[in-house]
């Protein structure tokens, strides 16, 4: 496999302007669905890890940004999500082309990017403390302030997405940001970062660094210069940026696994559900942190509801997610490939019953990529391997249920609790369910859903901290508290 010199290369973002590695080695960039060169990037180390904060706390500290008047802030940010969604097409295809997913999804993504720009550029203005009454004469009240230089290291089944979900509080709230994507899928955040430069970002307050975790990475969550960590991703890299994290006593906000379940109940309008089910599982080739991966079922219902599943499985069509018609495409890499099977094998082994799928398919077109078939499984047991561990892939586990309470000790029995779903014409069912449901969201009768004004971040071992939403200012600024005296000496 070779790279040709019409491949395009991109070089990593620091300091408003391109910039090459301190080595001289670069990664190739590959097209999920013919594991063909699409790109090469530069690959930075630890001093360009290093190097990117030194630049970043010097833009926090002399380019304005966080001094500026929040609505300067907020015209900037806003003027950046105009300019992502004016050019939607563009960033869209390098997504897909990078990351596998068809170009619908893609679009979706970009725009929900977009969306999360304006959003935050609205509360740029309006981060501001209280005033808050204490005894004697005295004014007492709190500022809030922006915190500092903020890493982002971001994963690679929504690259610009997740991304942005982070930077954009960051930078609404005036801090600066370093920004370490994924080596598999980094393109559209190098693209990302010179369109911000062109909204009119200050140079140094955006920096992109591409690397590996474990050099570049780790070098800029251990650097004591960092005042935060927004990482998304596997729950054994969450808990070793806590560890190395916590020797400066650095805030962590960590978005993690998840084994989501989907609760149909036998009143549940079937064929919206399924539809749903469906969407919940096999949207990104199942490559999802939220992805509805257990399908909890009433056992009175199950046989025409799973019959409704497979039916729409086989239906969907696989392909290269820029050709038209394409309903799920490649996983993001042969090794991811490699990883679903592995677990498809496990299930037939363990003894689920296999409904579709559980092949990588061969089919004319798809033998070069890494394409797994939507795959579904009936008859698990709580303790099956596929009914616990995060696949990552188009696999949905099924299990059934007869009563309310057995389908809520099956959705909890996880080590995970991110989103869920519930499925039922009775409010009263569904707000039970939700209140018993051990997961940071739950969404009735549609899944998965989100917004950048709704919170999104889990329980248990699915993270710490919420991303999106108003709250998510809080974790990009300090609270100081002033106290002024102006009363004077008392009479004697």
């Amino acid at each position: 496999m070779t790279v040709t010199e019409s491949t395009k290369h991109y070089g990593m973002f620091v300091g408003g302007q391109e910039v090459p590695d301190s080595g001289a080695e670069r990664a190739t960039v590959l097209n999920p669905a013919t594991n063909e060169p699409l790109a090469t990037t530069s690959l930075g180390g630890k001093e360009d890890a290093r190097h990117a904060v030194e630049v970043a706390l010097k833009a926090f500290q002399s380019s304005g940004w966080a001094d500026a008047d929040g609505a300067h802030r907020a015209r900037v940010l806003f003027k950046l999500g105009q300019l992502l969604a004016e050019r939607v097409d563009e960033f869209s295809r390098l997504e897909t082309m990078n990351q596998g997913k068809p170009l619908r999804e893609s679009k979706a993504d970009v725009l929900f990017a977009a969306r999360t720009l304006e959003y935050m550029a609205g509360l740029a203005d309006k981060v501001q403390g209280d005033s808050i009454p204490v005894p004697g004469e005295r004014l007492d009240f709190t500022v809030k302030e922006p915190i500092g230089v903020t890493v982002h290291i971001s994963p690679w089944n929504y690259p610009l997405q997740l991304s942005v979900r982070s930077l954009a509080p960051a930078l609404a709230a005036g801090n600066t940001a370093v920004l370490k994507p994924a080596t598999l899928t980094p393109l559209t955040s190098l693209a990302f970062a010179r369109l911000a430069k062109e909204a009119g970002l200050p140079d140094g307050v955006l920096n992109v660094v591409v690397g590996p975790g474990r050099e570049v990475g780790e070098t800029l969550v251990e650097d004591p210069r960092i005042a935060s960590v927004s990482f998304t991703g596997s729950s054994d890299v969450g808990r070793r940026i806590m560890e190395l994290a916590s020797r400066h006593v650095v805030p962590v906000t960590l978005e993690l696994g998840g084994k989501s379940p989907n609760i149909v109940f036998a009143d549940a309008d079937l064929d919206r559900a399924a539809k749903g089910v469906l969407y919940g599982i096999f949207l990104n080739a199942g490559q999802m942190c939220w992805a509805g991966s257990r399908l909890i079922v009433q056992r009175s219902v199950e046989e025409t509801f799973l019959g409704k599943l497979v039916e729409l499985a086989r239906k969907l069509k696989l392909g290269p997610g820029y050709e038209p018609g394409v309903d799920m495409g490649p996983v993001v890499s042969k090794e991811q490939m490699d990883r679903v099977l592995g677990y498809v094998e496990k299930g037939k082994q363990e003894g689920a019953k296999l409904l579709t799928g559980g092949e990588r398919s061969t089919a004319d077109g798809l033998k070069k990529g890494n394409f797994v078939e939507p795959t579904i499984f009936a008859g698990a047991d709580p303790e099956m391997t596929i009914a616990r561990e995060e696949i990552f892939g188009p696999v949905l586990t099924t299990l059934a249920f007869d009563t309310f309470e057995e389908a809520i000790v099956l959705a909890n029995a996880t080590t995970y609790g991110l989103f869920s779903g519930v499925w039922t014409k009775d409010l009263t069912l569904a707000h039970r369910a939700a209140r018993q449901i051990q997961a940071g969201m739950v969404s009735v009768n549609e899944y998965p859903i989100t917004f950048p004004q709704t919170p999104f971040g889990g329980y248990k071992q699915s993270g710490i901290g919420w991303e999106q939403g108003i709250h998510a200012l809080d974790f990009y600024t300090r609270t100081k508290n002033v106290n002024v005296f102006f009363g004077g000496s008392k009479k004697k």
